[in-house]
């Protein structure tokens, strides 16, 4: 395990600048996501981590050791990439036992490190198929094991789900966290998916155009994000228009604080509210709030999301418990209300 730390990265590809005074730190035995849509800068910062791509500025840090200038054969790094890169012409336990060879490792102790790895993904009756002969799962999990089973100082995983099918990536994601948590690796995580990150992260990183915005703890990341960017990005928004006086923000009739986080410009003189869906409820009638019609329901197990038109035109969801969402068909009207005490608000 060790205490990663990189520094003021920059890196430029020509007139593109994928990271740009880029700086993380990852605690020791921690698994950090870094969340952001594509070209943001996360595989970058995760390949020069690698000692894959060289930055053309800034230092990358082992606890207190600069490897910089180090190869990446010598970092130490077990690595999982998208595709799952194992051998063909090897078995699953020979693709495994590959990494413990080449540290010239006895074979008593390869033995006993590759049968307890196998046990812990559970693929012992598998570690003799080629990859072939696996599905998309068995593939990676064989390749999560190859990158555990020497130990390494640092696991990085870049995008390793997002070429399987929803309940094996949901299975194999549970899992990566259980292996880390057992062997206490210290592991960088690069996704664009929010609900991967969100589920087994100890923090998560919220990259727009090369610079880190936002790192904390997950439910922090989504319940106080650090600018309208960050609550874009993560989790479903919503965008209402509304007037804002001093410290002040008018939503549905009703009067709240502007939250700190909030980005206004002087010169703008049109707002939105950013409002998350179970932020808002819903009751029959018109007496308060905002006036709206529903126009569908979208059913998600114990919840739905109701889609209604406020009388302005502009279309928002509400997350309800899929029980009380039937309360409220299609062309219903309603009154929308917010639950502050305070509106994350940013300038159109």
């Amino acid at each position: 395990m060790s205490l990663v730390t990189m520094v003021n990265m920059r890196k430029e590809f020509g007139k593109t600048v994928a990271l740009d005074d880029f700086s993380l730190t990852i605690p020791e035995g921690s698994l950090v996501s870094l969340l952001g849509p594509s070209g943001c800068g996360k595989t970058t910062a995760l390949r020069i981590l690698a000692g894959l791509l060289k930055p053309d500025k800034g230092r990358t840090m082992f606890d207190s050791v600069d490897v910089s200038a180090t190869p990446a054969s010598q970092r130490d790094i077990g690595m999982v990439f998208q595709a799952y890169s194992l051998f063909p012409n090897m078995s699953a336990r020979s693709n495994v036992e590959f990494g413990l060879r080449t540290r010239k490792m006895a074979a008593d102790q390869i033995k006993k490190k590759v049968d307890d790895i196998f046990e812990i993904i559970g693929l012992g009756e598998h570690q003799n198929k080629y990859p072939f002969q696996l599905s998309g799962g068995q593939q990676q999990r064989v390749a999560l094991a190859r990158a555990i089973v020497i130990r390494p100082k640092v696991l990085l995983l870049d995008e390793p789900l997002s070429a399987l099918d929803a309940q094996v990536r949901n299975q194999l994601r549970d899992e990566i966290r259980r292996v880390q948590l057992e062997f206490g690796i210290t592991t960088l995580f690069v996704t664009h998916d929010q609900e991967e990150a969100m589920t087994i992260s100890d923090q998560v990183g919220v990259m727009h155009q090369g610079r880190l915005l936002q790192i904390d703890k997950p439910q922090i990341v989504y319940d106080l994000p650090a600018n309208p960017i960050v609550a874009r990005f993560v989790g479903a928004m919503n965008e209402i228009p509304v007037q804002i006086g001093g410290s002040k923000v008018t939503l549905f009739g009703e009067t709240f604080d502007i939250a700190p986080r909030s980005q206004l410009s002087p010169s703008s003189n049109s707002h939105l509210a950013l409002v998350r869906p179970e932020a808002l409820t819903l009751s029959r009638g018109t007496s308060q709030g905002g006036r709206a019609t529903v126009l569908r329901s979208s059913f998600l197990g114990a919840t739905s999301l109701v889609h209604v038109k406020l009388d302005s035109g502009t279309q928002i969801s509400v997350h309800l418990s899929a029980h009380a969402a039937l309360e409220f068909p299609a062309g219903q009207t309603v009154s929308v209300q917010a639950n502050g005490p305070q509106i994350l608000v940013a300038s159109q």
